[in-house]
Order: C-alpha cells, then sequence, then structure tokens
C-alpha cells in the first residue's frame, strides 16, 4: 500500500472493541518502531510514549472519567459517561508525551533558538502521533486521538510512575474497528493551497 492510501485509510474510529487480531507484543512493537522513526528538530528525540493495555488501560480511561465527574455538571455528565465508556472499550491506549528535560537542554545549548524548542517539540509529538496513528491503522487498528490533558496529568503521573519532565499531549486509543468512520469531507483546494511557477 502506497504511503498517500496508508494517510487516506487512517480516520477517527469512535466505534472500537478489543476483538484486535494483532498479539499485544506485536502492537507494542508497531507503536514503539513508529514512534522511533518519527522526525524531530535536532534529532532531539524528545518524544515519549506510555503504552497501556488491559487493567492499566482501564485504569486510565477511569481517571479521565472521574476527573470529569468533578468538572462536568451532572445533568450533562451522561453524553461525557458514555464517551469516555467507548474509549474504556478500546484494546489499548498510548499516551504521548515530551520531555521537556531534552527540550530545556537544547535551549541552554543553542540559545539563538530557545523560543523555537517548545514549538518544534509540538511538531515532533504531532508527527510521532500520526505515524503511530498511521501504522495502528495500516495494521487494521481503530483509533481516535483525544486530548484529555492537564486536568488528569497530576493523577495519572503518579499512578503510572511519570518522570516528572514529561508533558502530556495527547492519547491516542485504539482496538478493533466495531463500526466505520463517518464520511470525510474537504474544503474547496483553492482555499486551502497556493501554487506559484
Amino acid at each position: 500500500m502506497s504511503f498517500l492510501n496508508q494517510i487516506k485509510q487512517r480516520r477517527t474510529i469512535y466505534a472500537i472493541g478489543r476483538n484486535v487480531s494483532l498479539d499485544q507484543a506485536k502492537i507494542e512493537e508497531i507503536i514503539k518502531e513508529a514512534v522511533k522513526q518519527s522526525p524531530s528538530s535536532f534529532n532531539s528525540q524528545s518524544s515519549r510514549a506510555v503504552i497501556l493495555f488491559g487493567d492499566s488501560h482501564v485504569k486510565f480511561w477511569t481517571i479521565v472519567l472521574e476527573t470529569l465527574r468533578k468538572i462536568v455538571p451532572a445533568e450533562a455528565f451522561e453524553g461525557t459517561n458514555a464517551k469516555i465508556n467507548s474509549f474504556i472499550a478500546g484494546a489499548g491506549s498510548v499516551l504521548f508525551y515530551e520531555d521537556m528535560a531534552v527540550i530545556k537542554g537544547l535551549q541552554e545549548q543553542f540559545a539563538l533558538y530557545a523560543d523555537n524548542f517548545p514549538v518544534w517539540a509540538e511538531h515532533s509529538t504531532a508527527i510521532a502521533q500520526f505515524a503511530t496513528w498511521t501504522a495502528l491503522s495500516e495494521a487494521g487498528i481503530g483509533a481516535s486521538l483525544q486530548h484529555y490533558n492537564p486536568i488528569v496529568d497530576e493523577e495519572v503521573a503518579e499512578v503510572f510512575g511519570i518522570p516528572a519532565d514529561w508533558k502530556l499531549r495527547a492519547q491516542l486509543v485504539f482496538g478493533s474497528i466495531e463500526a466505520p468512520a463517518g464520511e470525510k469531507t474537504f474544503i474547496d483546494d483553492a482555499t486551502r493551497f497556493k501554487t506559484f511557477n
């Protein structure tokens, strides 16, 4: 399959389950390789990934659910509860972090670019997220990218022993595809692109 076809195939899949055909070791290998092969500024390799399966996956999303329970009004919580439980129904999650100690070191080493390194770190983590998402999609695994940081960061760090210098950026929840993605529409090319000779 060509790379462009892989990109087209990668979609946000909300209806996920635990009926994945690959074993945990193979899924972990795919995730690790996707993150390792993702480019980063100055080859900083600042992206970090925490891979959760089984009880750990459920524990993470339970933390999210209980944190939201304290924030979301009771009359509006039913939808929130259903959404988070749809994530719990998945096979696993990848928590994407950036190691801020690496960023700080680069800022000190290359002071001229100090203001840019946090921005470039966001590029690095986005690429790692996209690469992982696409690699899982190629393997027939559905996923959706979520952002429940920073409201869960402190508790998650405590529960999973996350280093203090790691900053949570996104959560990719994955599993078997139980229902296809909706139709994807695009804005007009003339609005989005300009070409010059």
